[in-house]
């Protein structure tokens, strides 16, 4: 298999100068979840290396998120789940919904329920530091502070010139530059014929635990918004705050605060109490909930990888699990079309990036569908849809929760199996 090979070279300790000069180069514009997983399996393959990332150093924090299916799959062969277990908080413990009155709602114990579930819960950011981590540094040449002003196609690959003056002939450019990726609209389409918005904002934060959570997640739901807080067990809480909103676009870091604090003004009081509580406000994170659509991920030598080809969006999840396994795909295609060699052919790196497409889209295609499917009660706008789901929630949570959980595992599965 084409990954056996990745890992044979990769344990590879010398190579002549003849080898290293016919080796291909990759410039990897982003230092994210895809960037990096893109670099470790390039690495690994033989590609030499260049990194580029906007900001000075590696982008910390982000909301929770839950990793399983083809992106654990994915770390499993990394060999990183040891470690990412370990910084992992178990399943969350109890999750605690109540009203903007604090009356519970629902209580479930995700210990009982999702027994026999593998998936890991972590920190977004702490997955971005593992995959760093776990990168041979010294083969890797990096560029903080830096971003890709121009890139050429040409017959025999791609020419980057970087902000920093320099210019490299590259035989492929990997854009993991977001769902905002400047070299997606550069290159490929501007936002507005690519992005669906699905109706939703989302805020994330640190603050600290006036709640006393612990291990535990507590949701204050309304209608038209809800605020999650998931115990982080060192005296701090993540917040996540979703909703509906009829506006989309770039919030100034200035004002999100204020955005905030009119968009919870009608919400339980611990929920304005904790917002005040944010000891930088600047580091609050607002965005959109959109997908990212395109017939094409690639124009030449270019390719999008991660949220800048397709965000899902976290109303399905995934993203950051197909941006993982994406990255391992690329490489077993290349490595294939390599055939021994150090770098394939003009054409058998067309017929590479091809296949890559061939194989991620149809699970892209339907991950896609179950977010636009689930994204109308995904928090119900009015105080009817939200009763309404309140009472079902009461009346049958353990059969609800089955049906949810089998669906997302079916989900998984299909994604699993699409992307052998």
């Amino acid at each position: 298999m084409a990954s056996g090979l990745i890992f044979f070279r990769r344990n590879q300790v010398m190579q002549t100068h003849e080898e290293t000069s016919r080796q291909g180069l990759v410039v990897i514009c982003g230092a994210g979840i895809a960037g990096l997983a893109a670099a470790w399996w390039l690495q690994g393959a033989g590609w030499r290396v260049l990194m580029v990332e906007q900001a000075d150093a590696l982008r910390d924090g982000g909301h929770m998120m839950g990793l399983s299916g083809p992106g654990l799959a994915t770390v499993r062969r990394m060999d990183l789940v040891p470690r990412l277990s370990e910084l992992a908080y178990p399943d969350m413990g109890k999750h605690i919904y109540r009203d903007r009155l604090g009356r519970e709602i629902l209580r479930i114990n995700y210990r009982e329920a999702l027994a026999g579930i593998e998936w890991l819960t972590l920190r977004r950011g702490v997955l971005v530091q593992e995959l760093h981590a776990a990168l041979p540094i010294r083969d890797i040449a990096w560029r903080f502070g830096v971003t890709v002003q121009e890139a050429l196609n040409h017959d025999s690959g791609v020419r980057v010139t970087l902000s920093d003056g320099s210019c490299h002939e590259a035989d492929l450019l990997i854009a993991a530059d977001g769902v905002h990726s400047p070299l997606r609209r550069r290159y490929f389409a501007a936002d507005a014929d690519c992005l669906r918005p699905l109706g939703y904002r989302y805020a994330s934060y640190e603050v600290q635990d006036s709640l006393m959570l612990g291990k535990d997640f507590l949701c204050y739901a309304e209608p038209g918004i809800q605020t999650e807080y998931y115990g982080l067990c060192d005296g701090r809480l993540a917040a996540l705050h979703v909703w509906r909103s009829r506006e989309a676009g770039f919030v100034a870091p200035a004002q999100r605060q204020s955005l905030l604090r009119a968009c919870t003004a009608r919400s339980f009081a611990g929920v304005s109490t904790a917002l005040e509580a944010v000891e930088n406000p600047q580091e609050i994170v607002i965005d959109d909930l959109v997908l990212v659509e395109l017939p094409s991920w690639r124009q030449g030598r270019i390719l999008l990888l991660g949220d800048a080809a397709h965000s899902l969006s976290l109303i399905s999840g995934q993203g950051a699990g197909l941006a993982l396994a994406s990255a391992s795909i690329l490489a077993e295609e290349l490595e294939r079309a390599a055939a021994g060699t150090i770098a394939p052919s003009a054409a058998g790196l067309e017929g590479a990036l091809a296949r890559h497409d061939q194989r991620l889209r149809p699970t892209v295609m339907r991950l896609q569908h179950r977010s636009r499917k689930l994204a109308p009660m995904y928090v119900p706008s009015t105080r009817v849809g939200f009763a309404m789901r309140n009472f079902v929630l009461r009346a049958m949570p353990d059969v609800l929760l089955k049906r949810y959980f089998a669906s997302g595992l079916k989900s998984e599965a299909q994604a699993l199996a699409a992307l052998a």
